[in-house]
């Protein structure tokens, strides 16, 4: 898997949880869109207009202190066991 599909999955993901939690005002899509922002070690995915998740080299998803700042104690597995998580809630989980 690539960043871009992680990030197209946390973005459809968190979408689809906004419009059920019946989120429909105008711009509320802007709160589930995602951009990715490369760095010297790490790749951000920032959801709406904050840090989410940081990716690093060997595609390892981590959750994040504050912005840039990682959070190694928040792993949410790697790039090739996204669809293994539900993305669409303020924390990723692992589905059972």
């Amino acid at each position: 898997m690539k960043v871009k599909e992680f990030a197209e999955l946390l973005e459809k993901q968190q979408l689809e949880r906004l419009k059920e939690d019946g989120f429909t005002y105008p711009g509320h899509e802007e709160q589930a869109k995602t951009t990715i922002k490369e760095g010297k070690k790490y790749t951000k995915v920032d959801l709406g207009h904050s840090g989410k998740y940081m990716i690093d080299s060997e595609g390892n998803i981590f959750g994040i202190k504050g912005y840039g700042v990682i959070h190694k104690g928040h792993h949410y597995g790697t790039l090739e066991t996204i669809n293994d998580y539900y993305w669409g809630d303020y924390t990723a989980y692992k589905r059972v």
